[in-house]
Order: C-alpha cells, then sequence, then structure tokens
C-alpha cells in the first residue's frame, strides 16, 4: 500500500552534519503529520521532530537549535537537516507518517525501514 524509504544516514565526526530524507510512495491521498524518531542501542525510541501537513514543527529538547524538519507536499518527502551533531546523537533514525490511503480514505499509520546515523571521531 505505502512505503516509506529513507536515505541519508552514514557516520560523521563530531560537530559534522547529516541531511536525512524520507520518500513516501503508493496508494497516497494525502500526508498529514510526518515525524523522525531515533533510537539508540539499549534505549527506547523517542520522538526527535514532527512536522504537520500546514507546516507547523516541533523538535525535542536535546535537538532544538541543531536539527530542522521541513517536508515536500509535492514529492510526499519529508527531510532532516542535522547540524553540530554529537556523538549522543548516534541512533537508528526512522520516519513514521499519517497517511489517508486513496483505496478507502482510512488513515494509518507508517513506519520506514530506519537509517543508521553514526557520530564518531
Amino acid at each position: 500500500q505505502v512505503q516509506l524509504v529513507e536515505s541519508g544516514g552514514g557516520l560523521v565526526q563530531p560537530g559534522g552534519s547529516l541531511r536525512l530524507s524520507c520518500a513516501a510512495s503508493g496508494s497516497i491521498f494525502s500526508i498529514g503529520t510526518m515525524d523522525w524518531y531515533r533510537q539508540a542501542p539499549g534505549k527506547e525510541r523517542e520522538l526527535v521532530a514532527r512536522i504537520t501537513s500546514d507546516g507547523s514543527t516541533n523538535y525535542a529538547d536535546s535537538v532544538k537549535g541543531r536539527f530542522t524538519i521541513s517536508r515536500d507536499n509535492a514529492k510526499n518527502t519529508v527531510y532532516l537537516q542535522m547540524n553540530s551533531l554529537k556523538p549522543e546523537d548516534t541512533a537508528v533514525y526512522y520516519c513514521h507518517a499519517n497517511v489517508r490511503l486513496t483505496l478507502d480514505g482510512s488513515t494509518r499509520s507508517y513506519w520506514g525501514q530506519g537509517t543508521q546515523v553514526t557520530v564518531s571521531s
């Protein structure tokens, strides 16, 4: 039905930057809220940033001022620009979206497969 595909993860030195992308495809009528979560080893998955369909955003306190979430509704894509990265940002980052389906008009929750971000010197 709907697939979310993330890209842009990798290894970066402390203080560096990365840009994550997540493209949604499939039987999409519209997309509501889109989010980025992350999960570090031994820790629970946590919300990093959220953007609504009208562009309102909110962030975890730990990333405010360093990360920026944005979206391109024409491309069904959400981005996460990560600057001033720290070792504690190391985690698998997951994209999430609430999608209204063309098939039956229902709204369902979808997750990407995750992309590894490693911040290390």
